[in-house]
């Protein structure tokens, strides 16, 4: 995932108390359950799941969702949230599918916000992605759209947003049917003194049924 992983350990005490966060994982969360059919039967993956505020949002939708993160700080913070909040179909696990493989069942859905930009080969983790869900299964993946680099700043290795057709092409390549995106939340940023906005897409795609 990220290169900056400490990064994430530092700031997972804090990362709820940011009201942005919130906000963007419930347009997020509208926009899943707008565009894919969830079902109380479906066992997803959220990959870079961060302290599990989508997480908990998408929970009563969905029979179980495995909530994976590289950083053992933020997967402390979801261990406490869901103790606190008694959320008995959340599963943190500590984990990374660019360097490890993941070994349990198959998904119906993998979901992920804010993640794609930090990933090395997006189309490797796509291929990987696609073994780990069921036939008729379903990613969702919100990111930014293509920016300037003003969003993370000077000495950021990831990608500065997406050509969203240029990633419809990446997931077709790796066999993903009936892909498509749609806007769904505007970030906003003080730099050098003025408001910038920063719109996301959830790019959607299926597999084989």
């Amino acid at each position: 995932m990220a290169n900056n992983k400490t990064d994430f350990d530092a700031r997972a005490r804090s990362w709820d108390n940011n009201p942005v966060h919130l906000e963007r994982s419930s347009a997020i969360a509208a926009k899943i359950l707008e565009m894919v059919p969830l079902k109380r039967s479906m066992r997803a993956l959220e990959y870079g799941a961060g302290t599990a505020i989508l997480g908990v949002m998408l929970a009563p939708y969905l029979k179980e969702i495995v909530l994976m993160d590289s950083s053992k700080e933020m997967v402390e913070v979801m261990n406490e949230k869901i103790s606190v909040n008694s959320i008995d179909n959340l599963i943190p696990l500590v984990g990374n599918l660019e360097t490890e493989d993941y070994q349990g069942e198959k998904f119906d859905l993998i979901y992920s916000q804010m993640v794609f930009h930090h990933i090395t080969d997006v189309g490797s983790l796509l291929g990987k992605l696609y073994k780990l869900l069921k036939p008729g299964g379903y990613l969702a993946i919100a990111d930014l759209y293509k920016e300037d680099g003003s969003f993370h700043g000077a000495g950021f290795s990831g990608h500065n947003g997406f050509d969203a057709e240029l990633l419809k092409s990446v997931l077709e390549a790796e066999n993903f049917k009936h892909v498509k995106a749609e806007n769904c939340f505007i970030m906003k940023k003080t730099i050098d003194g003025r408001i910038r906005e920063y719109p996301l897409f959830l790019m959607i795609g299926e597999t084989d049924h």
